[in-house]
């Protein structure tokens, strides 16, 4: 399937020396946003540049709580098509967290990352050997190095699922379970809750992705030795769409003992 094919050669260089374990030891961390403040991601990098024709903002439009969400749109196509070779061309506009520049390093997981998302866009299938449109709305990553070489991604493409991309490999997409169910779509232009369960075990890990409540997508992931070094959330997305914004808002990204005290706070609505 075109959409299938979607962001597949990402990235092309491999930085294993860049993906290491977390080292540390004390009680669980949480990291917390609600973009009311740009100082959330001090010391942090932020794509913000002109050339990929997007731009971001804290925005009081469209608001899950408090007075702001981080709101990034697209200005104009990058591309006619979406071809990833021989050149790629995204869109990207988006704040990262890295806790690699943080005083006790990466993160542990496994790791529940929650994000309230809100997203005002038409995905299209392109032509008959081209790659379709598609949108990613959270990054992870093991890689604690500028490459960002090795990633899991949750995205969404013309047929409405959202899903986990670069699993259990980078480059791949074979799921345990994905779903095709009609009434699982994802829902534009309101907010909508994703949870995100992700383990880099370097033996066991997997990932599931949870919208509303609803189990929609379940991988294994390799790759990785046990940490989550950077993510990011916000706008990226393919080249050839013209026009499209994104909100985000309350962001939580939490240290978890397992996928039982993940799916807990996923049941009571966190």
């Amino acid at each position: 399937m075109k959409n299938i094919l979607m962001v597949l050669v990402l990235f092309l260089f491999w930085g294993c020396d860049c993906i290491v374990p977390p080292t540390y030891t004390c009680p669980n961390r949480t990291f917390e946003s609600s973009f009311e403040s740009q100082s959330d991601f001090d010391g942090f990098y932020v794509e913000n540049r002109s050339e990929y024709a997007s731009a971001q903002e804290l925005s009081p439009e469209q608001v899950k709580s408090g007075t702001y969400a981080h709101k990034a749109w697209i200005t104009q196509a990058r591309d006619t098509d979406n071809e990833s070779t021989p050149t790629y061309l995204p869109h990207r506009a988006y704040p990262t967290v890295q806790f690699q520049k943080t005083t006790h390093g990466i993160y542990r997981t496994p790791a529940l990352v929650t994000l309230w998302v809100y997203l005002d866009m038409t995905l299209t299938d392109r032509a008959s050997g081209q790659i379709d449109d598609w949108f990613s709305f959270i990054t992870l990553s093991p890689d604690a190095c500028d490459s960002w070489s090795r990633t899991v991604l949750v995205n969404i493409a013309p047929d409405g699922f959202a899903r986990l991309v670069h699993v259990p490999k980078q480059g791949e997409q074979n799921y345990i379970y994905q779903t095709s169910t009609a009434g699982e779509k994802f829902p534009y232009r309101q907010w909508v809750r994703l949870n995100v369960y992700i383990d880099f075990d370097a033996t066991n890990g997997y990932a599931k992705v949870w919208q509303d409540g609803t189990l929609i997508s379940h991988a294994r992931v390799e790759g990785g030795k046990g940490g989550l070094a950077q993510a990011h959330f916000g706008l990226y997305a393919s080249a050839a769409l013209s026009n499209g914004t994104i909100y985000n808002d309350d962001l939580r990204i939490k240290e978890v003992a397992n996928e039982a005290e993940a799916q807990t706070l996923i049941d009571g609505g966190n």
